[in-house]
C-alpha cells in the first residue's frame, strides 16, 4: 500500500452549550486501508464523523483530500457525497418497500429512472463484481440484515466514493455475516478505497484493521499501527488508565451474614436473548453486589435485559432461591421480586409528563393492578417518604419528573424499585451523567442494600466505580462472557486484560 492519504482532517474543534466536543483532533486516513475510530462513549467519534459528514459545521481546523494542499469545506451531507465521502449507519437508511436496484439509483439521477433495463443491468454487475448476493429486482426487505448492510455499501461505491465510513455495521450481524462483510470490506481496500472503521468489537478491529486512531474526551489520544498497540494498550487507552496505575479502592462494606448452604437469589444457565448475545451463566448471592464490566457495546447491558425479560429470552434456565421459574417477559421478572433500572433513564425510565409521585408508585400499581389504584393519600404518603428517603430535589410530588435534573430523576427511579422492595436489584448505568455528590450517594446506598440483605448487580462505564462498588464482576467481550473476578482478581490492572483477552 502506497503512503499516501485520501483524507487529512487537522486541528478539528467543535464546540456546543457547555460540552466542548472536539478538541484540535487530527486524523488520517490512507488510500486502500481500513482505519478503526476507537473510544468510549463521549469520546468524540461520532461528532468528528459528523463534521466529516456536513451534519455539523466545524469550528476551527481543516480538512483536505487526495494530498491537495487546498483545504475543502464541507457544510452538508450533500457536499460530503459530491467529494467522495459516503457513510453507512449502523441502522439501514435504505427503503425496504423498494427493490435493490431502486434503492441504488434513488435520488441520483432522474434519466436512469426512466431506463429500468438499465438500471436493473448495472445494479446486477455491481452486485456481481462485489460478490453480494442478492438480485436487481428482488424487495430489499427481503434480504437479510447483512446483504443490506452490503447493498448500502455497494450504492457509496458505486458513487465513486473515496472515503467509506463504516458506523457499527456488524452490531446487528451474526458471525458468518460478519465474514461476508469483511471479505467486502478487503475487496474494496484492495480497489483503494480507505475505510473509517467505527466498532466496539476488539476482535473486528484485529481481524480486519490496519491502524487505529483513539479519542478520549473530545481529544486525540493516538494513531497506532495495528502490530504496535496490543490489546490490552489499546483497552488502557480508552479508558485512559494505565495498567498500573491501581490502588486498592473498594468501600468499606459491612457484609450480609447469609448463613450456611443458602441457594443463590438467582442462576441462570445458558441464558441467551435475540439481542445477539452468546449464551451466558450467572448467579447473584443474598446480599451480594456484583457486575457486568467491559467497554460499551460489549453485551453488559443486553446481559441484564435478559435476566429481566427486557429481550425476548430465547434459550435457557432460571432459578430463584433454588427454585425453577419462567422469565419471559418484565412482569414476570417483577412478581419474582426482581427490579431493573435500565441504562437510558430518558427512553426507558421516566413518564415525562407524569408527576414524580406518579413515576415511583409506577411499577407497584402495575403489580398491584391498575384496577386497585393507590388513593391520593397514600401516594402522596409513599412519594414523599421516598423523596425525604433519597433526598430527591424536587418542589413537590406533584412536579413533572421531566423538570427535574438527571440526577434526581435517576433517584425517582430508584425510588420506584425500591417500594416495590425487591429481593434482586439491576441497576444499568445508574450514576451516568450525574454530579459526583449524587454518585457518591448512589454508591453508598447501594452499599447499605446488600448490608441489610438485597442482592444487587451494578453496571457502569467507569471502571473505578465498579471496583469501589462491587464484590465480584462478570467480564464481557464482544457480546461473551470472558472471565469472571472476585477477591485478589479484583484490581484495574486484572479487569482490563481480561476485557483484552490473549494480551499479557
Amino acid at each position: 500500500m502506497k503512503d499516501e492519504s485520501v483524507l487529512e482532517m487537522r486541528g478539528i474543534d467543535k464546540s456546543f452549550p457547555g460540552v466542548h466536543a472536539l478538541q484540535g483532533v487530527d486524523f488520517t486516513l490512507r488510500k486502500g486501508e481500513i482505519h478503526a475510530l476507537m473510544g468510549e462513549n463521549g469520546a468524540g467519534k461520532s461528532t468528528l464523523i459528523k463534521v466529516l459528514t456536513g451534519v455539523y459545521s466545524k469550528d476551527e481546523g481543516k480538512i483536505y483530500l487526495e494530498g491537495n494542499d487546498k483545504a475543502v469545506e464541507i457544510r452538508s451531507p450533500q457536499d460530503a457525497q459530491r467529494l467522495g465521502i459516503s457513510t453507512v449507519y449502523q441502522e439501514i437508511t435504505l427503503c425496504p418497500n423498494l427493490s435493490v436496484a431502486e434503492n441504488m439509483y434513488i435520488g441520483r439521477t432522474e434519466n436512469m429512472l426512466l431506463n429500468w433495463k438499465k438500471i436493473n443491468s448495472d445494479t446486477d454487475k455491481i452486485l456481481k463484481s462485489l460478490d453480494i448476493p442478492a438480485k436487481p429486482t428482488q424487495q430489499l426487505g427481503s434480504c437479510s440484515i447483512a446483504v443490506q448492510q452490503m447493498i448500502a455499501i455497494a450504492r457509496a461505491v458505486d458513487m465513486e466514493c473515496r472515503v467509506l465510513i463504516l458506523d457499527e455495521p456488524t452490531s446487528s450481524l451474526d458471525e458468518q455475516e460478519v465474514a461476508k462483510l469483511f471479505k467486502l470490506m478487503r475487496d474494496l481496500k484492495a480497489k483503494g478505497v480507505g475505510i473509517i472503521f467505527v466498532t466496539h468489537f476488539l476482535d473486528q478491529v484485529y481481524e480486519v484493521c490496519d491502524r487505529i486512531t483513539v479519542m478520549r474526551d473530545g481529544k486525540l489520544v493516538g494513531e497506532y499501527a495495528i502490530k504496535d498497540l496490543p490489546r490490552v494498550q489499546l483497552v488502557s487507552k480508552m479508558l485512559g488508565k494505565e495498567l498500573d496505575d491501581m490502588a486498592d479502592i473498594h468501600g468499606e462494606q459491612t457484609a450480609y451474614d447469609k448463613g450456611a448452604d443458602m441457594a443463590p437469589v438467582l442462576e441462570a444457565e445458558g441464558l441467551v436473548s435475540d439481542a445477539g448475545i452468546k449464551p451466558f451463566d450467572f448467579h447473584i448471592n443474598k446480599g451480594e453486589v456484583n457486575g457486568f464490566t467491559g467497554l460499551l457495546g460489549s453485551g453488559r447491558s443486553e446481559c441484564v435485559r435478559t435476566i429481566f425479560g427486557a429481550d425476548r429470552v430465547t434459550g435457557g434456565k432460571v432459578k430463584m432461591n433454588g427454585k425453577p421459574v419462567k422469565i419471559s417477559k418484565p412482569i414476570d421478572a417483577m412478581r419474582n421480586g426482581i427490579g431493573y433500572l435500565p441504562e437510558d433513564r430518558k427512553i426507558d425510565g421516566i413518564v415525562g409528563d407524569l408527576s414524580v409521585r406518579d413515576n415511583i408508585i409506577l411499577a407497584q400499581q402495575v403489580l398491584k393492578g391498575f384496577f386497585k389504584p393507590f388513593s391520593k393519600a397514600e401516594a402522596n404518603k409513599i412519594a414523599d417518604e421516598y423523596i425525604k428517603l433519597l433526598s430527591i430535589k424536587t418542589a413537590s410530588s406533584d412536579t413533572p419528573i421531566k423538570s427535574l435534573s438527571g440526577g434526581n430523576q435517576q433517584k425517582v427511579i430508584l425510588a420506584r424499585w425500591l417500594f416495590t422492595h425487591p429481593e434482586y436489584l439491576i441497576l444499568d448505568e445508574p450514576t451516568r451523567g450525574i454530579d459526583v455528590g449524587t454518585k457518591i450517594d448512589i454508591q453508598k446506598l447501594v452499599l447499605k442494600l446488600a448490608s441489610e440483605g438485597m442482592s444487587v448487580t451494578f453496571i457502569s462505564s467507569e471502571l473505578d466505580e465498579m471496583l469501589r462498588t462491587c464484590s465480584r464482576l462478570i467480564v464481557m467481550r464482544d457480546r461473551k462472557v470472558v472471565g469472571e473476578l472476585s477477591g485478589d482478581d479484583l484490581n484495574q490492572s486484572k479487569v482490563m486484560s481480561t476485557i483484552a483477552g490473549g494480551d499479557k
